[in-house]
């Protein structure tokens, strides 16, 4: 019997200023698959007195998390393990003290990388896990630091660390634990000030979309996302949040819908930071990356994972794991795509719709490996439990549920958030119309339909000899009309010639 090679394991460790984390993976069919991480509270920012000398209480308990850690590396080689000290370690006078035990415990040597590579190496985090075209502005709020990246593809094109973090704006601005109008003034102004060196070089290069990388703008989210908005950032929910965050007196009372007793102590010092980036660069909309440090630090270390599309190689990687037909899948989705040129200009589509119209006829398959009866379901799990660099929580959401209907059984789709609802519903009826034009699995064959489209309206037009010669796949495009009809979205079948 065939052995089956395993690839190797990597370890990135990162000791952060509010917590230390490690993250073990190994790369398979060209995709990083995590097999652990772990993740402590050390709080080594705060540990910092006036003189920037760290604690012996802080330094202890960084220690023990270490020690712990140490357990998960002894089979990883050297040359696949890296680890980095950030902002505290940077400031800390006496951080020798902290790192010649620190190294002996875990055993391999530990990199205080100055602020700017800490930039270079979260840009390389989210430019392997987040989609998108274009330049973003990317921004990871830490515990001592915070970093302000802009880039396009791979290449960063300004790279700044900010020594505002939030654990340094919790010890400095809301020490005394009251969640006032004057304490969250004074962060949002003293972060400001520390903005505003970069803000006229920044907005002078510019930016197509913003991310944000880091456990204060996730917190965020999930707190959108609890209390029903949708994933984008913006000031004006920033500034709800600050209000709700203000009808509790002290932070001890925090209790606000979607926030977790683990966020709860650096959310307002984390919100201030926020809030000042937003109104100081004039962001618009944030959204929540795939990844930063620690998934730069790995992907360095693969430096054969570079790629210069992030969607596709996800997509790729997931064909070759579920054993789905690569060809026939991109018949699907070049017919999908004619069939949506077809709608043209009646049905205006941005980008994102058009990806996600080509994504979900990629992967329509990905489901029968597990069960054809409910292939749909099967694909819909998958995709929405499975990590998808390139893809946003609420894309992966709509995706799931557009695998959930590529065929037989039609239900409306659920809220989402990814695209506009009239846009989502356009391509599942596009992706079922062309899974079925496509059952022969022949590219050669493809019949040459056409759709005209008036409003809300397909008619689908295919040669009369044609639909004679096929007589199955003409009596499944009646029952998917009648289908696409009941649901109040008009479908008729014609012939011509």
């Amino acid at each position: 019997m065939e052995s089956c090679v395993v690839s190797p394991l990597y370890a990135a460790i990162d000791l952060g200023s509010n917590s230390f984390h490690m993250w073990i993976v190994r790369e398979v069919a060209g995709s990083v698959h995590t097999l652990a991480k772990i993740k402590r509270k050390v709080r080594l920012a705060a540990g910092l007195n006036g003189q920037n000398e760290l604690s012996q209480e802080a330094m202890q308990r960084g220690w023990e998390c270490l020690a712990m850690f140490a357990e998960r590396l002894q089979d990883i080689p050297a040359e696949r393990v890296r680890i980095v000290g950030t902002a505290a370690l940077r400031t800390a006078v006496n951080a020798e003290d902290f790192l010649s035990r620190a190294v002996s415990i875990l055993g391999h040597p530990i990199d205080i990388i100055p602020g700017e590579e800490e930039a270079r190496i979260i840009y390389q985090g989210v430019a392997h896990t987040s989609g998108g075209q274009g330049k973003r502005l990317v921004v990871d709020i830490g515990g001592a630091s915070t970093e302000v990246i802009i880039g396009e593809g791979f290449d960063a094109k300004a790279l700044t660390s900010l020594k505002i973090g939030c654990v340094t704006w919790l010890e400095r601005y809301f020490k005394d634990r009251y969640l006032s109008a004057e304490n969250f003034n004074a962060a949002i102004l003293a972060a400001k000030q520390a903005i505003a060196p970069i803000v006229a070089p920044y907005r002078e290069l510019g930016w197509e979309h913003c991310v944000g990388a880091s456990g204060t703008v996730q917190a965020l989210q999930e707190i959108m996302v609890a209390q029903g908005m949708d994933e984008l950032i913006t000031l004006t929910k920033l500034k709800r949040l600050q209000r709700q965050a203000m009808q509790y007196e002290r932070l001890e009372d925090l209790d606000i819908e979607g926030l977790t007793l683990e966020r709860a102590l650096v959310f307002p010092s984390g919100l201030s930071i926020l809030i000042a980036l937003f109104e100081s660069l004039d962001i618009q909309t944030m959204t929540l990356a795939g990844g930063a440090l620690r998934e730069g630090m790995v992907y360095d270390m693969m430096s054969q994972m570079r790629h210069d599309d992030v969607r596709a190689r996800t997509l790729n990687s997931l064909q070759y794991r579920f054993q789905v037909d690569t060809e026939h899948a991109r018949t699907v989705a070049d017919t999908a795509q004619a069939l949506l040129a077809d709608c043209q200009p009646v049905w205006q589509t941005d980008e994102q719709t058009r990806a996600l119209l080509q994504s979900s006829a990629i992967l329509h398959e990905i489901g029968t490996g597990i069960g054809f009866k409910q292939s749909g379901d099967h694909a819909a799990y998958l995709i929405q439990h499975l990590d998808l660099p390139g893809f946003t929580r609420a894309q992966k959401h709509l995706l799931g549920e557009l695998l959930r209907r590529h065929r037989d059984t039609l239900t409306s789709l659920p809220e989402q958030h990814a695209i506009p609802a009239l846009n989502a519903v356009r391509i599942l009826r596009l992706l079922r119309l062309a899974v079925i034009l496509c059952h022969r699995r022949d590219g050669q064959h493809q019949p040459p339909a056409h759709l005209t489209v008036d409003d809300n309206q397909l008619t689908l037009i295919l040669p009369k000899a044609w639909l004679a010669a096929n007589p199955l796949t003409e009596a499944e495009l009646q029952q998917e009309a009648h289908r696409q009809s009941d649901l109040g979205w008009p479908l008729h079948l014609s012939s011509e010639g």
